[in-house]
C-alpha cells in the first residue's frame, strides 16, 4: 500500500499592523516621552492632576455628550456590543470621559475649580493622512466648578502656550472665538441665519457642507475644502449676533489674555466640532503641517455636566494632537537632541557611553562602571563578550553613542580610564572619581 503523500506546510501568515495604525518605535519615542514629561511637569505648576481614563465607555456617553449627529458619532466611533449586549465604544475623545468621571466619584465635593489632564489614545475611523490617524493620541486639560469667570478661560490658554513655548514648538499662532451661549437666543438666531444663508448656496457646496446644513450648519465654516473658501467667507459673522452677555464676557475673555501678554488673532470662522462647546472657542497651528495645521483645539462646556446627569457645573478644557504636535516638532526642526538622533535614523537609542572592555580584569570592572554610570543618569551599553578595540569601537559608533569608555588591563591596573569622544576622536585620560563629572559637564 502506498504512503499517503506528505502535506505541504501551511504557509505562515505575516502580520501587519491594521491600516491607520502604527508603531511608535525608538528613538522617536525619546522625543514623545520628552513632550510628555513636559506636560506633567508645566500642568503641574498650574495646579493641575493627572486623571487615567478607561478606554472605552457606553456608547451612550459618547452620544449624549458630542452629539447624536456628528460625524464622531454617526460615522467614527469603534462600537460593539459586550457580552451582555450593552453597546460599548473606544473613547473618541476624552472632555465626556473627565465629566462622566468628576460626576460618578462626587469631584463636585471637592474645593472648585476641579483641574484635570489627561495623556492617551483616542480612536476614530477617519481617512489616514499625515498626522492623523485612526489610534491617535491626545494630551488634553478640563477644569470644572469653580464658574465661568474669563480669568479662568484665560489662564487655561496661557497654560497651553507656555507648554508649547516649553517644548519649543516654532511657528504657533493661537486663534480665538466666541460661538454664543447654547441656551440663549443668539447662538440658536445665529445658526438659523447660517442655516438659510447655506441653503441659498447649497448647489455651490461639496456632499459633506450640504449634508451639514441640516445636522449641525457651525461645521460648515471649519470646511478646509478649496472649493468652498470663497462661499464661506460671504457667510454671516457670529459676532454680529452675539447677545449682550456673551459680547461682554468674550470682550472679557480677550483683554484678560493681554493682561498675561498672550498674543492672539480673532477667527470668526472658528468653531469646535462638537455638539457641548458655548462661548470661548480656541485653536493653535504650527508650521509643518500643511492645510490641516492645528495641533490643539479647544472651548468652554458650561452645560456638558448637567447634559450627563451631574450638577449644574461651568467647564472648559483643551485637546492638542500629539501625533501632529510631534511631526510639527519634527520637520520645524526645533526639537531637542533626542529628535535630531531620530532624524539621523543611525539608531534605534539615544546612548551616552559603550563600554569597550577586554581582559577578566576589566570585565568586572565595566559592570561595575556600567552600574555607576546608569546610576548617575546615563545611558550605557555593556557588551556582553570582549572585543577587539576596533570592533568594539565601530559597534559604538553604529549605536549612535556619544563617548566610549576603553577598559583594558592596562587600564585598570594604571587607575586611569580613557574616554573617547566619538564625535571628533579626542581621547582623555580620566581616574574613576572623575568620569562621571567629566561627562556632565562634556554633555
Amino acid at each position: 500500500m502506498s504512503e499517503a503523500p506528505t502535506p505541504a506546510p501551511e504557509k505562515r501568515r505575516r502580520f501587519q499592523a491594521i491600516k491607520g495604525v502604527r508603531d511608535l518605535l525608538p528613538p522617536e519615542t525619546t522625543l514623545w516621552n520628552r513632550v510628555e514629561q513636559t506636560a506633567h511637569q508645566v500642568f503641574a505648576t498650574f495646579g493641575f492632576g493627572e486623571i487615567r481614563l478607561p478606554i472605552f465607555e457606553p456608547t451612550e456617553l459618547f452620544a449624549r455628550a458630542v452629539g447624536a449627529d456628528t460625524d464622531v458619532v454617526s460615522k467614527e466611533m469603534y462600537s460593539f456590543d459586550d457580552r451582555d449586549e450593552t453597546s460599548i465604544s473606544l473613547r473618541p475623545e476624552a472632555t465626556a470621559s473627565v465629566c462622566r468621571a468628576y460626576i460618578e466619584n462626587g469631584m463636585q465635593q471637592l474645593p472648585q475649580p476641579v483641574k484635570l489632564y489627561y495623556l492617551g489614545p483616542m480612536f476614530r475611523r477617519e481617512r489616514p493622512q499625515k498626522g492623523r490617524y485612526r489610534q491617535f493620541y491626545q494630551i488634553g486639560a478640563e477644569v470644572l466648578g469653580g464658574g465661568d469667570a474669563p480669568a479662568i478661560d484665560a489662564e487655561v490658554i496661557q497654560m497651553l502656550m507656555a507648554f508649547f513655548d516649553k517644548i519649543n514648538l516654532s511657528g504657533t499662532t493661537l486663534y480665538v472665538n466666541s460661538i454664543g451661549h447654547s441656551a440663549d437666543s443668539c447662538r440658536r438666531g445665529y445658526v438659523e441665519t447660517l442655516r438659510t444663508a447655506l441653503q441659498g448656496v447649497k448647489e455651490k457646496l461639496g456632499a459633506d457642507s450640504q449634508r451639514r446644513i441640516d445636522t449641525n450648519p457651525l461645521r460648515v465654516l471649519d470646511s478646509k475644502l478649496e472649493s468652498e473658501q470663497a462661499i464661506i467667507e460671504t457667510l454671516p459673522h457670529i459676532s454680529d449676533h452675539l447677545c449682550d452677555d456673551c459680547r461682554v464676557n468674550y470682550a472679557a475673555v480677550k483683554s484678560e489674555l493681554e493682561l498675561r501678554g498672550v498674543i492672539y488673532k480673532e477667527n470668526w470662522r472658528l468653531v469646535r466640532g462638537l455638539d457641548y462647546y458655548m462661548r470661548t472657542t480656541f485653536e493653535i497651528t504650527a508650521q509643518g503641517l500643511g492645510s490641516q495645521n492645528a495641533v490643539c483645539g479647544g472651548g468652554r462646556y458650561d452645560g456638558l455636566v448637567e447634559l450627563l446627569g451631574g450638577p449644574p457645573t461651568k467647564g472648559i478644557g483643551f485637546a492638542i494632537g500629539e501625533d501632529r504636535l510631534i511631526l510639527s516638532l519634527q520637520e520645524g526642526a526645533k526639537a531637542t537632541d533626542a529628535s535630531a538622533e531620530q532624524s539621523a535614523g543611525t539608531s534605534l537609542r539615544s546612548l551616552t557611553v559603550y563600554i569597550a572592555w577586554m581582559g577578566e580584569r576589566a570585565y568586572a570592572t565595566a559592570v561595575r562602571a556600567a552600574k555607576d554610570l546608569r546610576n548617575a543618569g546615563f545611558s550605557v551599553e555593556l557588551p556582553p563578550v570582549a572585543q577587539k578595540f576596533g570592533k568594539a569601537l565601530g559597534q559604538a559608533d553604529k549605536l549612535g553613542a556619544k563617548f566610549a569608555l576603553i577598559l583594558g588591563d592596562n587600564e585598570v591596573a594604571e587607575g586611569l580610564w580613557t574616554l573617547k569622544t566619538l564625535s571628533d576622536g579626542t581621547q582623555s585620560k580620566l581616574a574613576e572619581p572623575a568620569l562621571i563629572e567629566h561627562l556632565r559637564a562634556s554633555i
